[in-house]
């Protein structure tokens, strides 16, 4: 069983996987300046490495560019914290030396750990049908395709099977046989597990959407996955989602929009 320290630890492990630097670098004061490689068990959401990407867990910034940008990255970085890197003004200046190589910047990700390994006792089903008359339903893998290309679900799915990071798990809030809330999860590394989450809008507000979510996280933890949760900036919405069922803020990355 991994304690919150263990899981930093290996969250650190595939950072450095999917960024080409040691782990230990996300410890460190000064920002680090590396070329984008590809390397086996990194999670993979674009067919090749980005251009451009940089990730902060709060302390140094790691930042993938090919070597011709370096120097001008090393100016950059010259006297700034890793963490203010993210911020506007810097983006800005990024991202109008990005355009000379016809890369732009795309959004920024929050990312997030939970807290604890799982919650011993869990009443969100019992809420779930007592106070709305809900029944959960969970989704393995194989009852998960006829779920794809439904749109009121881009979060919680993929938009179809891929095989380098497969929908896994699921489980849906049911009112009189209808999903009207579907938290999913895919495997994006065998050990780390992203959730999502969509709630149809004439239920949002009522708490399912947290309740849902901790249901996944726990059942994550309970198959020997580290369950994880992102989101953007202003998605205030999911940032309660995640507060609320048990995740905190870990690391925010960002990336050029490849073409």
């Amino acid at each position: 069983m991994l304690d919150k320290t263990e899981i930093v630890l290996e969250l650190k492990k595939l950072l450095a996987l999917d960024f080409n630097c040691n782990y230990e670098d996300f410890d460190k004061t000064e920002n680090i300046i590396v070329v984008p490689k590809e390397h086996p068990g990194r999670r993979v959401y674009t067919p090749k490495k980005a251009f451009f990407s940089m990730v902060t867990m709060g302390k140094s910034t790691v930042i993938n560019a090919p070597e011709e940008m370096h120097e001008w990255l090393e100016n950059w970085c010259k006297d700034r914290e890793g963490i203010w890197l993210f911020e506007h003004h810097n983006l800005m200046e990024l991202e109008g030396e990005l355009a000379k190589y016809g890369m732009p910047l795309w959004q920024s990700h929050h990312m997030f750990l939970p807290k604890a390994r799982m919650e011993e006792i869990d009443v969100s089903v019992e809420m779930l049908k007592t106070d709305y008359g809900l029944e959960v339903q969970w989704f393995e893998q194989e009852d998960i395709q006829p779920l794809y290309g439904r749109p009121e679900f881009p979060n919680a799915l993929c938009d179809c099977f891929k095989p380098e990071r497969p929908d896994i798990l699921a489980v849906g809030a049911m009112h009189e046989g209808r999903i009207i809330g579907l938290a999913g999860c895919s495997a994006d590394t065998k050990l780390f597990w992203q959730i999502g989450i969509d709630v149809l809008p004439e239920w949002r507000g009522k708490g399912i959407a947290t309740m849902l979510v901790k249901l996944l996280k726990n059942e994550c933890f309970r198959r020997g996955a580290i369950p994880f949760y992102g989101t953007s900036l202003s998605n205030l919405g999911s940032w309660h989602v995640a507060l609320g069922s048990g995740f905190y803020p870990a690391w925010v990355e960002i990336a050029t929009k490849e073409k």
